[in-house]
Order: C-alpha cells, then structure tokens, then sequence
C-alpha cells in the first residue's frame, strides 16, 4: 500500500479529529491520538480474516463428510461373447460387494440410452468408497483381482471414471 492509498483510508478519520480539537489545542496531543488511531487501523488491515478461514475449513471438513467417492466402470464385451458369459461376469462383478467390505454403495445396469452415443459400452457398474484409501484397498484386493480372470477373457474395452461428489 501506498502513501497515498493510505491517506484515503485515514482520511475519514482524520478530518473530523481536526473539529474535535480545535487551533489552541497542543499538537502532541494531536498528533498522538492520531497516531493511535493509524496503528490500530493498520494492525486491522494486515490481520488475516480468521472468520472467512473458519468458514473455508468447516465447509471443506462438511464437504469430505458429505462427499462419496464414487468408481465408475463401463464394459464393451467382445462380438463373440456369449450371453451366458456375460452374465457370469455380472453375477461375478455383483459379489464383490459381499466380499470387499469397503465397498459401501453398488448398482449396475445396461445401457438404454437412445442417443447412440455409447460406443460400444453395454454395460455400467457403479461402485461407492468413503475414502480413497477405501479404494486403495479394493484394487489389489484378491477377490477383485478373481473378477479380473473371469472378465479378461471376454472384455474388448473398459472405461473407468472415479469422482468425488458434490
């Protein structure tokens, strides 16, 4: 800040001290409540506003407990893919939640969507975690790593998306 930013900022404070202590008045007088009174200004203005960083931190801290991380995936089979191996791979995929505890939330569906943007992608499964240490512990799990030999064999393409919520 500069002088002249300054001056405007006391400005307002100074001019009416000079109807308050009139001509014959000692300027030390003068000169120290105005003193003061720039201090304190000054020790105001360069505080950090604790309040706004409260606020900050508590609607982060409500953000991470509200908020789910969410694990998408989307499957495109192979032309030659049986419906009955398909389905193994549903069924398969639809135990993992019975057998990795931090999967917290699970649906899955086919596709229906008439805009005939999909791809190729039939099928989506969607998985919830509370943390991504939850998810962390997922990957490698060995029962996941088990879906992974029954769906290999039959997967033309995957696509995984993993987001927090708002």
């Amino acid at each position: 800040m500069d002088g002249n930013q300054l001056l405007w900022i006391l400005y307002p404070i100074i001019n009416p001290l000079f109807y308050i202590f009139p001509k014959n008045h000692d300027m030390k007088l003068v000169f120290s409540t105005l003193s003061l009174l720039g201090a304190l200004l000054l020790m105001g203005y360069g505080a950090p506003n604790t309040n706004n960083l409260n606020k900050d931190l508590n609607m982060e801290n409500s953000k991470k407990q509200d908020s789910v991380l969410r694990h998408v995936v989307l499957f495109k089979f192979k032309a030659n893919t049986s419906k009955e191996d398909i389905e193994k791979v549903e069924a398969a995929f639809s135990a993992l939640p019975s057998k990795i505890p931090q999967i917290v939330g699970y649906e899955w569906g086919i596709n229906n969507s008439p805009e005939g943007l999909d791809k190729g992608f039939t099928h989506c499964f969607f998985l919830t975690f509370h943390s991504e240490e939850d998810r962390a512990i997922y990957l490698p799990h060995p029962d996941h790593k088990a879906f992974g030999a029954i769906l290999t064999p039959h997967l033309e393409d995957v696509t995984v998306v993993d987001y927090w919520t708002n």
